[in-house]
């Protein structure tokens, strides 16, 4: 044997023995972790029953998008000849995955606050069948949130880039879905949904809110709108608008919890970007414009315009004297 390759071989040695004493350290390190599931200030699922999966929400996601708009997100062709094939086996295939999903989530509720046996895996099925039986009409609901993001923006070239690219569309698609299982109180699921949404989109719709037809966000990126938000027929707002609830101390949360924190937004209203309008009482009426970067907190009339106050502009360049007022110090 060569120095080299004994050399080689003492070498690889050393490093097993040293692999070896750090692997040493995982049995202890799993027990302390074991152990850290029985401390209440950790979160933790250990029960024999799962919850539901956030992979297979995000593929039910996927799939009513493929029901929702047909032959848009696949990588085949639809047409008269496979259509009812492949709304056969798009919504068989949703009804498998959609009811075991709404049962798991319905039993966890059951179980985590011990309340009496809601039969879950009926009313999983249930649900499911109520969500697909509604398609029909959550398409022609989305048809009409297509059409205004078409007629609301110059840039869109047709129905299909609107379609397959405008992330306010992809946000509504979801929270429409997922705003009717919150209607059909089905916990967790409907928070997934959304907040999957947010996080693709950088538009957080929260499930519970209400919106009306022809709804229209553009851009949308930082848009939020809160849990108890109405919004009415054929409103459009732009990018970082805030339907948001005013701020309180942390010990008057549970008191507000099931009261209306968020505004009421009429119909045919424009908000523009930047702007934010808070609190449960406070209504933008109907056909009113909110300007960009506006701090609302109290009612508006239908019919109002809102605008902050133009800045003065200053003008300067290296060789040329400043024009307009002079910037404050």
């Amino acid at each position: 044997m060569t120095l080299k390759k004994r050399m080689d071989e003492d070498l690889c040695k050393t490093e097993a023995a040293h692999t070896y004493e750090f692997r040493k350290e995982i049995p202890q390190i799993v027990d302390e972790l074991v152990r850290s599931c029985n401390r209440e200030e950790c979160f933790d699922h250990i029960a024999p029953e799962p919850l539901p999966s956030r992979d297979q929400i995000i593929d039910i996601l996927d799939r009513l998008r493929r029901i929702l708009y047909p032959g848009y997100f696949i990588n085949s062709r639809v047409d008269e000849v496979n259509l009812s094939y492949y709304f056969g086996e798009e919504a068989t295939a949703l009804f498998e995955i959609l009811a075991e999903q709404i049962t798991l989530a319905i039993r966890h509720e059951c179980l985590r606050h011990s309340l009496p046996c809601t039969n879950c895996e009926e009313r999983g099925q249930e649900v499911a069948v109520i969500l697909i039986r509604a398609l029909p009409s959550l398409r022609a609901q989305l048809a009409k949130d297509v059409r205004a993001s078409y007629g609301g923006d110059p840039a869109a070239k047709g129905f299909d880039e609107v379609i397959f690219s405008y992330p306010g569309v992809s946000a509504i698609t979801v929270y429409r879905v997922a705003h009717l299982l919150q209607d059909e109180r089905i916990p967790l699921i409907p928070r997934i949904m959304t907040e999957h949404a947010h996080s693709l989109t950088g538009i957080d719709i929260h499930p519970a809110a209400h919106i009306g037809e022809s709804f229209f966000i553009d851009h949308g990126t930082g848009v939020v709108v809160g849990e108890t938000t109405d919004i009415g027929n054929r409103v459009r707002i732009y990018q970082g608008v805030t339907l948001g609830a005013l701020s309180v101390p942390s010990d008057a949360v549970e008191e507000l919890r099931n009261r209306k924190r968020h505004p009421t937004i009429e119909d045919d209203v424009i908000i523009y970007s930047g702007a934010t309008i808070l609190g449960g009482e406070t209504v933008i009426g109907a056909r009113s414009i909110i300007g960009g970067n506006v701090w609302l907190t109290e009612s508006v009339p239908p019919d109002t315009k809102i605008f902050l106050k133009e800045p003065p502009m200053i003008y300067k360049s290296k060789n040329q004297a400043v024009k307009g007022k002079p910037a404050k110090a």
